[in-house]
């Protein structure tokens, strides 16, 4: 359908070089928006960018830059205006956890969390607003979480970025509807990622408490972000802004 048609679309998708990321760059990519993928890791970043073209036939673009840095941040998304002419959607998708008990946290440590998951969210849509509202309008997408609504014993700082990212959605989409740019989120459920792979190997029995309580009854692949993700980039939601949407296969939903 042309609702989902993303042919002449551009995207950045930060933290696009791997995990549900890259589930989304991949989506986006085969309805056919060029895509910018922006990743600290240089290698990581150019094979995500060369699979997306060799998958796809879409154009993809790797941009190597450290989203916690402002001048790193207008550097990217220059570098991928500058590369498609236009940036119709932006995905904030960069992040990272810590995993240990709230009173084993440092500050450097929270800090640390807060700038991955947040600071970089709200500094990347500041830097694609221009654009956006140069062109008439635009998307942007926020990855949250399970955990901007239910809390972590063993991931605080990690928990509550995530909450914030939805009241960043909010507060984004408010300001920015007259723009006719829509602010969303996306809450991924557990996908099975190089992140929680790690997470289980630090939490005992989070593999077999996660997979009793997926109605789906397995742990989400990076490809189930793929259909949300050309959703909410798409004209098909133009009038959908503010709201976080579950990608989680029932969990949330589940007593």
């Amino acid at each position: 359908m042309s609702l989902f048609d993303l042919s002449g679309k551009t995207a950045i998708v930060t933290g696009g070089n791997g995990g549900i990321g890259l589930g989304m760059a991949l989506g986006l990519a085969e309805a056919g928006a060029s895509v910018a993928v922006v990743g600290r890791d240089a290698e990581k970043t150019r094979r995500a960018a060369a699979e997306i073209e060799e998958k796809t036939g879409s154009k993809a673009l790797a941009v190597v830059a450290d989203l916690c840095k402002p001048e790193d941040v207008e550097r990217a998304v220059a570098e991928a205006g500058g590369r498609f002419g236009r940036i119709d959607a932006l995905f904030n998708n960069a992040g990272i956890n810590i995993r240990r008990a709230p009173q084993d946290f440092t500050l450097e440590e929270w800090n640390e969390v807060m700038n991955a998951n947040v600071t970089s969210a709200f500094l990347a849509s500041q830097a694609v607003y221009p654009w956006m509202k140069r062109q008439g309008g635009g998307k942007i997408v926020n990855t949250g979480s399970m955990t901007s609504v239910l809390g972590s014993s063993f991931a605080a700082a990690y928990a509550t970025s995530k909450g914030a990212i939805v009241q960043l959605t909010k507060s984004l989409a408010l300001a920015w509807a007259a723009d006719d740019i829509q602010v969303n989120a996306i809450l991924p459920g557990w996908f099975d990622t190089e992140m929680t792979i790690a997470a289980r190997q630090q939490v005992p029995g989070l593999h077999e408490r996660v997979l009793s309580r997926i109605a789906k009854g397995r742990w989400a692949k990076p490809a189930d972000m793929a259909g949300a993700a050309v959703f909410l980039a798409s004209p098909a939601s133009d009038y959908i802004t503010g709201v976080a949407l579950p990608v989680d296969g029932g969990y949330l939903a589940t007593l």
